[in-house]
């Protein structure tokens, strides 16, 4: 296994746990170390590899052996059940700082990221800041991509993104031209 799909697996696991770096490292490491085995950019000791197992709670067996798919499958199940959890309970933020644990739930995390950008944009476009509206664009917009990809492509999130653009853009369109006449 390399570096890099040993970070993401570790990452993965700490945020499934919602754990910060911080948290994860206590005294055994430093916060920047952590940060460069989750990025594949450093290579754990057997030491650190089975201190960070031990705290996010994963069998060294499951951590270090190469994926055909079959290893990681309760793991990803897992995670996937807890992305849905967060988007249930309206913890958008949370979910999409949630990374696929495996490629073969990467359409579903698709689908559980167009939904969660969707409600950001909701929620912000309630707003009648402007800076807010342009956060409540991007969301919309990036709820378009997601929604778009895989096999749960879904049509209706695509379109309640599209009007909500449309709505706030009506609204900005406004405002700017009372700031351009001075009205």
């Amino acid at each position: 296994m390399n570096n890099a799909e040993l970070g993401r697996r570790l990452k993965t696991a700490r945020l499934a746990k919602k754990m910060t770096q911080s948290e994860v490292t206590g005294n055994f490491i430093t916060r920047n170390m952590l940060s460069q085995i989750e990025s594949g950019t450093a290579t754990p000791s057997m030491k650190t590899l089975e201190y960070l197992a031990g705290v996010l709670e994963i069998p060294m067996d499951k951590l270090l052996s190469d994926s055909d798919g079959t290893e990681m499958t309760d793991f990803a199940i897992s995670v996937l059940n807890q992305a849905k959890q967060l988007l249930h309970q309206g913890k958008f933020q949370e979910l999409l700082e949630m990374q696929c644990p495996d490629e073969i739930l990467q359409d579903e995390f698709h689908a559980l990221h167009g939904l969660a950008h969707l409600a950001i944009a909701k929620n912000l476009s309630d707003s009648k800041e402007v800076d807010k509206l342009q956060k409540a664009v991007f969301h919309a917009n990036t709820a378009i991509e997601e929604a778009q990809q895989g096999i749960y492509a879904n049509d209706t999130i695509v379109s309640q993104a599209r009007v909500l653009i449309s709505t706030i853009a009506k609204y900005l369109s406004e405002y700017y031209s009372t700031l351009a006449t001075g009205v």
